[in-house]
């Protein structure tokens, strides 16, 4: 059972939101504005929140900026809009998934377990407490900060779960059903995901898929991170 904010300002749509969740026995709240949103968040404890994109009052990809400035809860987007540019900006803007309208109860559930898993199991696995050190990466998993070259890594909380798995696992090829397992916490889920990460990772490590230096791409394989060839050829 879990705790829910719906965010929707469409009365039918958020009728049977609220039907469904409460019949699965979640808990549901539920408000049709994004100011009414973050007072919600602010005040109250949530699970999840499932945000429509469509509020009268400001734009759902606005009401996630704020959110994110006062919450970590997980937060479902809920929307009509299917442009993947706009879907990859959500997700960088601290999206945990997305779903487009019309979806089935089967689908909101199945995508909803899959986060709380992930949030719980984040909430209560400890991170390794040792540094993590490949070539000019050290990443500290206790303090959640990545340095490459001396210099911090500005990574969302996405990406820098993906590249500390990455880097504990050096010169490993992880499959994505794999990396959907361990870092999403999903037994199923799409492939663009994942790419779109490794995409945002890869221009923060001043890399290229065409030109990689710590993220290689094996086709039908999987993806694996090592040390650059300039480091490799440094050892004694």
């Amino acid at each position: 059972m879990a705790s829910v904010l719906v965010v929707e300002d469409d009365q039918f749509v958020r009728s049977a939101l609220i039907r469904h969740l409460t019949e699965a026995s979640h808990t549901v709240r539920s408000v049709g504005t994004a100011l009414e949103a973050l007072r919600e968040v602010a005040h109250l404890r949530f699970d999840v929140v499932i945000l429509d994109l469509g509020l009268p009052d400001l734009d759902g990809a606005e009401a996630l900026k704020m959110l994110r400035g006062i919450t970590d809860v997980p937060v479902i987007i809920a929307t009509a809009r299917d442009d993947e540019t706009e879907i990859v900006r959500l997700l960088n803007d601290g999206a945990d998934d997305y779903l487009t309208k019309p979806f089935s109860v089967e689908h909101l559930s199945a995508r909803m377990a899959a986060v709380l898993r992930r949030a719980r199991s984040a909430a209560g696995e400890a991170p390794p407490s040792r540094e993590i050190r490949v070539g000019g990466l050290a990443i500290d998993p206790l303090r959640r900060q990545a340095v490459l070259d001396g210099n911090a890594l500005d990574l969302t909380r996405r990406e820098f779960d993906l590249l500390a798995f990455l880097a504990g696992r050096p010169g490993v090829v992880v499959s994505r059903k794999e990396l959907l397992a361990e870092v999403w916490q999903q037994s199923y889920g799409d492939d663009q995901t994942i790419d779109v990460h490794l995409s945002w990772l890869r221009r923060k490590l001043g890399e290229t898929a065409a030109r990689p230096r710590y993220l290689h791409t094996l086709r039908g394989v999987g993806v694996k991170l090592e040390p650059p060839v300039e480091h490799l050829e440094r050892r004694p």
